[in-house]
């Protein structure tokens, strides 16, 4: 086997035979459901947590207008702003599989917060990165992308959003991640060898979610919330206040207030 199937027959280029608004638009026949975009700026929870703490405290909708066959759209507001939130999205081909859609359906900016393990003891957990580069250990990304070691952020994004968080309790790191596709096959050794590339932590989505960002031109930036050291300690996936909602949220708010006026 000259190349490996991962890489093999990707043509970047080329227009995909099978697109997301061919699948809204059959899910809305389906189900009987009016086309109407998703609000303008929409987030990706991962773990859940922030679409069960809206709900539990009535400050989330869902939206019964998204069409997703694999997903619920809740709607809220957030620095002043409508926001769609998409909970339990976990992984890259189901992340990038709901941001295709999101955009399809109306989104102009995608926001991804994950829970992740910590690489570099920069503090104790729970705190933030602003995901600048992710390592491509998985697999969607290169169905977007050429071969390469990283996925990286808009640097205009990046850019704009430098000075954002001052203030805020819970501190904001800048730098990489690893993005695996299997975190219970993160050994010693690959723990060692992503720690000595001066990657920060370890998560599911970004790669891929910088690859699609960068191969559509859409507009995405990714946060990892470093919650845990791999359960290696005891006490380990504490959060913060209410799963670490409190403090995603304003994280949330920050990034709407720095980049909405475009979306």
């Amino acid at each position: 086997m000259a190349t490996p199937p991962i890489l093999d027959h990707k043509h970047h280029a080329a227009d995909s035979a099978f697109t997301p608004e061919a699948l809204l638009r059959e899910a809305r026949r389906q189900k009987g459901i009016a086309t109407q975009d998703v609000p303008s700026i929409c987030a990706l929870d991962p773990d859940g947590d922030l679409v069960r703490h809206l709900v539990r405290r009535g400050e989330a909708l869902t939206d019964e207008s998204w069409a997703c066959y694999h997903t619920s759209l809740y709607r809220t507001v957030v620095g002043g702003r409508t926001v769609g939130i998409v909970g339990c999205a976990v992984g890259a081909p189901f992340a990038v599989l709901v941001a295709e859609q999101l955009f399809a359906a109306g989104c102009r900016l995608l926001i991804s917060i994950t829970s992740s393990g910590q690489l570099v003891a920069l503090r104790d957990p729970p705190y933030f990165v602003l995901i600048e580069k992710a390592l491509r250990d998985e697999g969607t990304s290169y169905h977007y992308l050429p071969a390469g070691e990283f996925s990286v952020a808009d640097a205009s994004l990046l850019s704009r959003l430098q000075d954002a968080f001052e203030g805020l309790r819970v501190p904001i790191e800048r730098g990489a991640t690893w993005t695996t596709d299997a975190p219970f096959r993160e050994t010693t050794k690959a723990i060692a060898a992503m720690r000595a590339k001066g990657l920060l932590a370890v998560e599911m989505e970004a790669a891929a979610l910088y690859a699609f960002s960068l191969a559509r031109g859409k507009r995405v930036v990714c946060f990892a919330h470093v919650t845990n050291q791999m359960g290696r300690v005891e006490d380990d996936f504490e959060k913060g206040e209410d799963d670490g909602t409190v403090d995603a949220l304003c994280v949330i708010e920050r990034t709407v207030c720095a980049l909405a006026e475009k979306a």
